[in-house]
């Protein structure tokens, strides 16, 4: 059976982003993408946090995907506690993008953007839980070792 909530995100752990120059030529979604990212970093700072972006919560409330179907787009930061074990807390935007609940009112799609928050939570836990974060951690450190080992990043080609 196909679970009733679907979570789907991509993820940038904000220790990762060395810059956040765009190139000059790229769309305009890189650019406020990169920008998105800023806030975040400048908001939540680097440790711990998150960044999720094209992503996605469905809510199948029947099981006929063509009645009782809400879809919601997020993107923001997700916080974990000191050691990446657990979820703390979220700083997302929820936006219903779809659905296909004739019944809907402004009240329930309200507190369905609360569930998606909460559903995101679970979700990135289960993401940790699952090796995702640790792995993506692992390469990052293995690349600063590399880095370090040949004389790190000094910037401006020096």
């Amino acid at each position: 059976m196909n679970p009733h909530v679907d979570v789907s995100f991509d993820c940038v752990p904000l220790r990762s982003v060395g810059r956040l120059d765009v190139p000059w030529d790229a769309s305009p979604a890189l650019h406020a993408l990169a920008e998105r990212v800023r806030r975040a970093m400048e908001k939540h700072g680097l440790h711990n946090t998150y960044y999720l972006h094209n992503a996605k919560c469905v809510f199948h409330l029947t099981n006929d995907p063509a009645v009782g179907t809400m879809e919601f787009g997020f993107e923001g930061t997700v916080i974990t506690d000191p050691d990446d074990r657990r979820t703390q807390g979220s700083d997302l935007e929820v936006a219903l993008v779809g659905e296909t609940c004739d019944w809907l009112t402004a009240p329930v799609v309200d507190w369905f953007r609360e569930t998606v928050r909460r559903a995101v939570v679970v979700e990135f836990d289960r993401y940790i839980a699952a090796g995702d974060l640790q792995q993506t951690i692992a390469r990052m450190e293995e690349i600063a070792t590399e880095s370090d080992a040949q004389g790190g990043f000094l910037g401006m080609g020096l």
